[in-house]
């Protein structure tokens, strides 16, 4: 059984929020996201695969803020890391530290496109930079985009405040439809200063894609005959699904690539990499600076941890734990007959509702993730989760059972 949790505390700093920030809260972290009035809007602290509430309750934590925990929470050999740099060095400085250069070598090692590169602080900047590298380059205007590629102008979905003719060279295609590239090309090719995609589909709201047999590979040749650059948005792929994203994996290599999230376990640090023909386009053509850009901080704990990533086998061990959840939840909604799906194993997992011309997978959702988050177990109804190296095996069976009880609930409302 299960109980609406006490937020009484999260209600009360939600109603202060509101009068001094817009909405109370920024873009995906507010209540209408989730399940309104049934899951916390604040945290209040965090450690290894747990988070806290600002009411006290407990959960496992399988959001991962959104992609950039791939450790755990308060990782103390991380964080000393940065506590030394900033009591023995700084890092906030008119001129760059050495972590610059210790940082990009080790990129340079395990990204396959990263012959040069620079560092940003999100992956809105990092993929933003690319399509100005790209279009500098080729001296052309149009984008093919596939996937959310941050908040820019020239790629939010939400138009609001924003001139259309910011992004009215920018050409949206459907992931793993390659003939509709291939037309688009054909139309438009002469014009096209890259394509942009993320090489694992992730749309909100949908299950998660992976690459059809040649999909990837069909538009590395179609970027090549056009003299188009290709760019992988791999903020949420890299660092989780392969130390070198998954052009490591999949072995079609872009000519940009764009990483950020898991490669500093939840410190703000973005990087733009690749081929060294287009970065440096950044020497003179292209203009690219801020304040905290060199910021070292990040940079710090980009390096711990990566090491401690190399060490213990991070992604090896996620993987491992990735598949045998994904496998065991699997079995519980194919037993429990809830038209759902799982997907994104074993990296993002996230379980989605059957769409019906009556609509009851919006109710079966909702259901769903309120007796989810009742019991404890912190995913999201719009977005994919996260696994983390400090979820334990039991952590993970736990999650499962949890979700197995909230498919029976979600039994009655189908009958």
């Amino acid at each position: 059984m299960s109980k609406k949790l006490i937020l009484n505390k999260t209600f009360k700093l939600y109603e202060e929020a509101l009068g001094l920030i817009p909405g109370a809260i920024l873009g995906i972290r507010r209540p209408y996201n989730f399940v309104e009035g049934e899951y916390p809007i604040f945290f209040e602290t965090a450690k290894g695969g747990k988070v806290i509430d600002v009411d006290g309750n407990e959960y496992i934590d399988m959001l991962c803020a959104y992609g950039p925990i791939i450790i755990g929470h308060r990782e103390e050999e991380i964080d000393n890391a940065v506590i030394t740099q900033i009591r023995e060095k700084g890092f906030c400085m008119s001129l760059t530290q050495p972590t610059q250069n210790q940082l990009a070598k080790k990129l340079k090692q395990l990204i396959p496109c990263a012959e040069k590169m620079v560092f940003v602080k999100m992956g809105s900047d990092a993929t933003t930079s690319a399509v100005r590298v790209a279009r500098s380059y080729t001296n052309r205007v149009k984008i093919l985009r596939c996937g959310y590629h941050g908040w820019h102008d020239w790629c939010v979905e939400q138009k609001g405040g924003i001139p259309e003719k910011l992004y009215e060279d920018v050409i949206e295609f459907e992931y793993n439809n390659l003939e509709q590239v291939r037309h688009l090309m054909n139309e438009h090719g002469k014009d096209v200063a890259a394509i942009i995609l993320t090489p694992i589909n992730h749309p909100g709201g949908h299950e998660v894609e992976m690459p059809k047999n040649g999909f990837l590979e069909g538009i590395r040749e179609i970027t090549d005959n056009y003299g188009s650059l290709l760019i992988y948005d791999e903020i949420r792929t890299g660092f989780r699904v392969d130390m070198g994203g998954f052009q490591k994996k999949s072995g079609v290599i872009p000519d940009l690539g764009a990483f950020g999230k898991a490669m500093a376990n939840g410190y703000p640090i973005g990087v733009l990499t690749g081929k060294k023909e287009f970065m440096d386009e950044l020497v003179e053509n292209v203009f690219l600076s801020s304040t905290f850009f060199p910021n070292s901080l990040a940079q710090v704990a980009a390096l711990k941890t990566i090491e401690i990533m190399e060490r213990e086998n991070v992604l090896d061990n996620i993987s491992e734990k990735g598949n045998k959840f994904a496998n065991t939840v699997k079995n519980m909604i194919e037993d429990s007959g809830v038209p759902c799906t799982f997907s994104g194993e074993p990296w993002m997992p996230y379980i989605t509702f059957d769409r019906d011309p009556d609509n009851l997978y919006k109710k079966l959702r909702e259901e769903f993730y309120r007796q989810l988050i009742r019991r404890n177990v912190f995913l999201q109804p719009f977005h994919h989760g996260y696994i983390c190296f400090r979820h334990t095996d039991e952590d993970l069976e736990h999650a499962a059972e949890m979700i197995n009880e909230s498919l029976n609930e979600c039994k009655k409302l189908m009958k």
